[in-house]
């Protein structure tokens, strides 16, 4: 890589930076462009090069911090001694951070916002993949009849992030984190069971 790409990727990497603490503690709709330029002291020429405007440049904070998320989660997982473990370990680590105000923000609350509902579904879609993964390691153990792990993917994943949802907007986040945890807990108790 030349001086100057890397240069170019540097400045990309810090506009993400920036803009994803902005968005994640103010909104997308309550930060400006002049704010994120503000922020990462550089030009509005140089956010134009690497973004089409302030949508893409929040579709790649949205990127950034689903990464991470990835990344947090795939190392909670990695000793889980079954895959039911892996399971509940997993979805345990999504309710947990979903008290994250920067993750709930920015993923659940803005990211269908900004990107509207199917953009969102899509580049969330890496979620789907990894449950449906799960899933089918759990069946591959007998603990999931094979016809259900693509219906339940969707189950699953979708009562996760409804119960994120519920902790993210909570009025008292910790008792809603416990709240949260137990349900999930209960559901993947009766869901998962010998096939």
């Amino acid at each position: 890589m030349t001086r100057r790409a890397a240069q170019g990727q540097a400045t990309r990497e810090h506009l993400i930076t920036v803009a994803t603490r902005l968005f994640g503690q103010q909104g997308y709709e309550d930060t400006s462009i002049e704010d994120v330029l503000g922020a990462a002291g550089v030009s509005r020429g140089a956010l134009y090069h690497h973004f089409a405007g302030k949508e893409a440049l929040f579709e790649a904070c949205l990127q950034l911090v689903e990464s991470g998320m990835t990344q947090s989660l795939l190392e909670l997982i990695a000793d889980a001694p079954t895959a039911v473990a892996a399971l509940q370990a997993a979805a345990l680590g999504w309710v947990s951070v979903a008290g994250d105000p920067v993750i709930s923000r920015i993923v659940l609350l803005d990211g269908p916002a900004v990107l509207g509902w199917e953009r969102w579904r899509v580049q969330s879609g890496q979620a789907l993949g990894q449950m449906r993964a799960m899933l089918q390691a759990v069946s591959d153990e007998g603990q999931l009849s094979p016809a259900l792990v693509n219906s339940f993917a969707h189950i699953v994943l979708a009562s996760l992030d409804e119960i994120a949802l519920m902790i993210a907007q909570a009025e008292d986040p910790a008792a809603a984190m416990t709240e949260g945890r137990t349900a999930v807990e209960e559901l993947l108790r009766r869901l998962i069971v010998p096939a």
